[in-house]
């Protein structure tokens, strides 16, 4: 995959995508990829950041890349790791949780862990010493219902403020992302006989617990796609890596 990157099929998905979707992110970036939430069903959640609409709202509201990524760097400069993990899970969980149900009721016990604002603040210090796969590696397992699906947005949205000390910049890997990434590796694996069947794609990218090897794997991936499509006429030459992410959760890309 690091050799075949994106095939034309995907660099056109990708055109087609941009076309519909470039007045939205005119500057290349996906900050303003907004979700809905609904802030009543996080009542019980404690670490609740003051810029998210407060939790005796009874509608709905919406919150953008962009503004995850300004309390996230709030939190961090005031070392509240627990309130930039709240942010970045509510913002992933959107509205498919419910009152008590396995949005809000899983951030709770995940809260309540022993040692949690240490683990995080350590994986924060392995992304700005190390790099992100290091970051990765700490999170992993660390909390039961805590998967990479959600550690890796806080991660990604981390990355934003704190930089990785090396290699490619965090970014979400959720199993939405591994089942777009599954047919590219098929796809290899076809070509090059390695993988007739695609059994070994299939388990690489399988819908969850990624070692930190494979997220590493997937980073280089995304960077050297990213840089790939810039290099076409199908993709703004100033998008980030991040915008390609958006796109392959949008829309599946073959």
């Amino acid at each position: 995959m690091a050799v075949r990157l994106l095939p034309d099929t995907a660099l056109q998905a990708l055109r087609s995508w941009w076309s519909e979707n470039a007045a939205t992110f005119p500057d290349g970036m996906p900050g303003a990829h907004t979700v809905r939430y609904s802030p009543s069903q996080w009542a019980q959640i404690t670490s609740w950041p003051s810029a998210l609409a407060s939790t005796s709202h009874s509608g709905d509201a919406g919150i953008s890349r962009a503004q995850v990524a300004t309390i996230v760097a709030d939190a961090l400069r005031r070392e509240a790791f627990s309130e930039a993990l709240v942010a970045t899970y509510v913002w992933g969980k959107g509205k498919r949780g419910s009152p008590g149900g396995s949005g809000p009721a899983t951030l709770q016990k995940i809260l309540a862990a022993e040692g949690l604002n240490t683990s995080l603040a350590r994986a924060v210090i392995a992304l700005s010493e190390h790099s992100a796969e290091a970051a990765y590696a700490g999170l992993r397992g660390l909390v039961r219902g805590f998967g990479p699906s959600f550690f890796t947005k806080f991660l990604y949205f981390v990355g934003k403020t704190v930089p990785s000390a090396a290699g490619p910049q965090p970014l979400i890997l959720d199993r939405v992302l591994a089942r777009r990434l599954r047919p590219l590796a098929q796809a290899v694996g076809r070509e090059t006989g390695h993988d007739p069947d695609g059994s070994i794609a299939n388990w690489v990218w399988r819908d969850q617990t990624w070692s930190p090897h494979r997220y590493a794997v997937y980073l280089s991936f995304m960077h050297a796609a990213a840089d790939q499509a810039a290099a076409t006429d199908t993709w703004p030459s100033n998008a980030a890596p991040d915008l390609l992410e958006y796109a392959l959760f949008s829309a599946s890309l073959k």
